[in-house]
């Protein structure tokens, strides 16, 4: 450019192929584009064909409500769309496309085929695209729906072409998009073939049972085996879906699906939330596995805050944060252990893909049964010694509280029943009670089992008697900007029923008077700080409660059963009843899990049984 050029419109060729430049980053940006317009026409059934990982053809073919024929060469017009016309569709936005510009786009780094058939009608017509230069409008052979072709992508453009990747790099990236689109609809029956491979043939699932195994087909049976089913409704607000008990972890955050009234999004607020919730059970540096499902008042998001509309805004943060978290915390609280699933979804399985961490037994649903209350299981007897009926008398004389609940099972009931986690048979080098169960064989590591029941117990007991507090000496001034000291004093309820009195003295400037006791050696101000950037930037803060946690957890630590610690086979039942009607009793307060279960047919397969 020289100082002589002077200001003039971009060619439409240009500006499309400078909007492509964001909406066409590679063939998985146009694989999304395509298949978001296919949902918003109303499809149900969806293929999708792929060859050389994109770069060479994308084809869709659905059979929504198609395009008229007068408006084919308008569809692929900048800006030209059927789903907003005003400033308030937009505030309200229901549908996954709305800028009217994906069509146009992709059509000006591609050459591109566009055949549809309107409703119900008797005639499909065809448009083709090269270089942006359309065809006339021609008849094609009859077929409901829509058909797009996109092939050669980035011909005309070698740059953007050269920095594609391989072909099995690309389509693994355009086989994620479709992994999360088919996961937001279970309703579309969903194909994906590459280079005439059939890699997924998803089938419409109408219930429960049927979405599960969709889920399990494309995030590999261990994810739904591990996970816990919610549905949480409050104030027009409502989360349901899946997420993996914390002995499910990942190394990575690869595993993580949340959509926003269908969309897929990542948003820093929703992941916050999500690791507020999972802070008291999952391991150091582990990340959680989910698939949700958030739904509300499009009036509440704001949709159109990213290019790529990964990202939302939300109009009332601190409120969706706060739901978020409580509902995902009471999922996680109301597990406990061995409740068991009883699907087995191994055969919908193409390619595992979970870090399955050993054969950590799928130990939930949300229901939590009552104590003394188990499933209706008939094992066979054993020959060990304390057959079934002598270790539940042995137990109620060890635990007179429970006796009247397990009498009511009935004396008859009584010998065939067998609890959850079963009964004990031995202590393993002092550190492992081996039980027996109705599915086979359970280990727990009896320290990680008792410090997580201490600590729920201690919690239980700081929530019923309150926080106790202490005033300081000399209060602590603290020089902090005007937002954050606005902040405190918005938030000085909070900070007084977590045992901390502070308030605002100047327009940048907060005194601290009163700290809880249990905090007297810690450094409340850099505490204190950190708590007034986390509500700055997410409209909450868990750091004074993971505070007192840690040092209720260091409490129960050392008040639990220590290691080469001989039990009877009373006190070892004693255990295992606790932790049946413990929350978050499937791991310790570090986030390691307290059991596993070996089912009959996993220790046949170790010795090979029956082959």
């Amino acid at each position: 450019m020289t100082t002589q050029s002077r200001i003039q419109p971009m060619p439409v060729q240009l500006v499309n192929q400078i909007a492509a430049g964001e909406v066409v980053e590679r063939p998985a940006s146009v694989v999304k584009e395509l298949l978001e317009n296919s949902l918003d026409a109303g499809a149900t059934k969806i293929s999708i064909d792929i060859e050389q990982g994109g770069a060479k053809l994308i084809r869709i073919t659905d059979n929504g409500h198609g395009i008229h024929k007068d408006d084919l060469v308008l569809s692929l017009s900048p800006h030209a769309t059927s789903k907003i016309h005003s400033i308030d569709d937009l505030e309200e936005v229901t549908s996954l496309g709305f800028r009217g510009e994906a069509l146009p786009s992709i059509a000006s780094v591609s050459q591109l085929q566009l055949t549809s058939c309107w409703k119900s009608g008797d005639e499909t017509w065809q448009l083709t695209m090269n270089n942006s230069q359309a065809s006339d409008i021609a008849p094609a052979a009859n077929k409901p729906g829509t058909t797009i072709e996109v092939r050669d992508l980035f011909f005309n453009i070698p740059a953007r072409r050269k920095f594609l990747r391989t072909e099995k790099t690309e389509f693994s990236h355009l086989d994620d998009v479709v992994k999360r689109i088919s996961l937001s609809r279970f309703d579309v029956d969903i194909s994906l073939r590459h280079n005439q491979r059939v890699v997924k043939a998803l089938r419409a699932a109408n219930n429960r049972l049927q979405q599960e195994k969709r889920v399990a087909e494309i995030l590999g049976p261990a994810f739904i085996e591990q996970a816990v089913h919610m549905d949480f409704d409050y104030e027009g607000l409502r989360l349901w879906g899946w997420i993996a008990q914390p002995t499910f972890s990942r190394s990575q955050a690869d595993m993580q699906y949340f959509y926003v009234n269908g969309r897929v999004v990542k948003d820093r607020l929703v992941s916050h939330a999500v690791r507020q919730a999972y802070s008291d059970v999952l391991f150091h540096g582990r990340h959680p596995a989910y698939v949700l499902f958030f739904e509300c008042d499009p009036v509440m998001v704001d949709v159109n805050a990213h290019p790529g509309k990964h990202e939302v805004r939300f109009r009332q943060s601190r409120q969706i944060h706060d739901f978020l978290f409580r509902a995902i915390h009471k999922s996680l609280a109301e597990v406990v252990a061995g409740n068991a699933r009883s699907h087995d979804y191994q055969h919908f399985s193409n390619t595992p893909e979970s870090e399955h961490q050993g054969s950590v037994v799928s130990q939930a649903d949300t229901s939590m049964a009552p104590a003394g209350q188990y499933s209706g299981y008939q094992p066979a007897q054993s020959s060990m010694p304390f057959a079934a009926a002598e270790q539940r008398r042995a137990y109620t004389a060890f635990a007179p509280e429970r006796s009247q609940s397990l009498a009511a099972q009935g004396n008859e009931a009584e010998s065939e029943e067998m609890p959850p986690l079963g009964f004990a048979r031995a202590q393993l080098h002092g550190i492992y009670i081996l039980a027996e169960n109705a599915q086979g064989m359970v280990l727990v590591d009896m320290h990680a089992a008792h410090e997580r029941i201490t600590y729920e117990r201690l919690k239980t007991s700081r929530e019923g008697e309150g926080i106790k507090s202490q005033p300081l000496l000399v209060p602590i001034t603290m020089a902090v900007s005007a937002k954050e000291a606005q902040l405190v004093e918005d938030n000085t309820e909070i900070f007084t029923q977590l045992g901390f009195e502070v308030d605002r003295v100047a327009d940048e400037s907060i005194k601290l008077r009163q700290i809880p006791v249990v905090l007297s050696n810690s450094d409340v101000e850099t505490l204190l700080r950190d708590v007034l950037s986390d509500l700055l930037t997410h409209g909450s803060s868990s750091r004074i409660q993971q505070e007192l946690n840690e040092i209720l957890s260091t409490m129960a630590c050392h008040g639990s059963i220590r290691a080469n610690r001989k039990l009877t086979i009373e006190e070892m039942n004693a255990l295992l009843r606790d932790m049946e009607v413990t929350e978050r009793s499937g791991q310790c307060n570090h986030g390691r899990p307290t059991w596993i279960q070996l089912s009959i047919a996993e220790l046949d397969k170790l010795f090979m049984r029956g082959r």
